[in-house]
């Protein structure tokens, strides 16, 4: 087996400068476009006071989830600001909502697209395969490659990365609705449009809600890796403390990581399940409405029987007469 050789590589490579060399203006349209969507998300979470961010963040965290976790949002944001990481976390937070929503806006419309054809399923399965088992770093070399340092080859390389769970469980929570369901509505001449939106797509939101949260949580730990290249962040400052072997910078900003990570996390989970969470104020909200629904119900009721016994002896009084 000596001299041979697949040069597998050698043709990646030589296919990734003809892109280079070829599709120049599409590659400068991507870096022009995140890196302007990025830039002014950044301004605009390091631009707004400390006090408004964390009271914002804890008010959609009371609103979908709970008080409880509104407080702690509170205590573990002023616990960033305090480790000094508040705009390092806020460049890491604006570069993976970015990266989430682009791969988020990218995935559920082929996983639509696979669900509702087979050969497509079938294409797409080892390519997601593919993508999700490749190593990380290894998406950062043609990223540097095409957009060289910064943060626009730490976005990209972070959707490549991101995508594959959001097409996955897209397709898995359409596949998983039930099939009479849809045969209902075929019946009663719904057109395939019309039950994908009105019937597969709110039956499938739990599970298409939990592939977007895996979606942010694959983002936010790219989002790390790409401080290598230079995209600005938490991930830089991981990548500094081990070049200068800082423990405290590193825990500091890992700590910064966690932080957002678990509040983002519990926010996603809770808005694939509202209904499951009944101490949040969306939750309390919708209580209250159909509370107040019952008894304006229940009033209409007691006046409709109260006026039917009321009528009742005027009835026989006329007949008696």
């Amino acid at each position: 087996m000596d001299g041979f050789r697949i040069p597998i590589g050698e043709w990646i490579e030589s296919g990734v400068d003809w892109v280079r060399d070829n599709l120049e203006w599409l590659l400068d349209l991507i870096a022009v476009s995140v890196s302007w969507l990025v830039e002014s998300l950044t301004n605009i979470l390091v631009g707004t006071p400390i006090p408004v961010v964390i009271l914002v963040a804890a008010l959609l965290a009371w609103l979908v989830r709970s008080w409880q976790l509104a407080v702690g949002t509170i205590v573990s944001f002023v616990l960033i600001v305090a480790m000094d990481q508040w705009v390092t976390s806020m460049q890491t937070l604006a570069l993976v909502l970015i990266a989430a929503l682009v791969a988020v806006a990218i995935a559920i419309p082929l996983g639509i697209w696979a669900a509702r054809n087979d050969t497509v399923s079938t294409i797409l399965k080892p390519v997601l395969d593919f993508m999700q088992t490749m190593p990380a770093f290894v998406y950062l070399i043609p990223a540097i490659t095409f957009f060289s340092i910064g943060v626009v080859p730490g976005v990209v390389s972070t959707v490549i990365f991101a995508l594959p769970p959001g097409v996955r469980l897209t397709e898995l929570g359409i596949r998983s609705v039930d099939s009479e369901t849809v045969e209902a509505g075929h019946a009663f001449g719904a057109k395939p449009g019309q039950i994908l939106r009105g019937i597969q797509l709110p039956l499938a939101t739990p599970t298409i809600m939990a592939g977007v949260n895996q979606v942010i949580m694959l983002a936010l730990s790219m989002a790390v890796v790409a401080g290598i290249v230079g995209a600005d962040g938490l991930g830089k400052e991981v990548v500094q403390a081990i070049s200068t072997v800082n423990l405290a910078r590193g825990v500091e900003a890992g700590l910064s990581v966690v932080i957002i990570a678990v509040y983002l996390d519990r926010l996603t989970a809770a808005l694939g399940n509202p209904g499951d969470y009944k101490s949040s104020l969306w939750g309390t909200l919708a209580r209250r409405r159909a509370e107040q629904r019952t008894s304006s119900a229940s009033a209409a009721n007691d006046a409709s029987s109260d006026g039917a016994a009321a009528e009742a002896p005027a009835t026989a009084g006329a007949r008696h007469s």
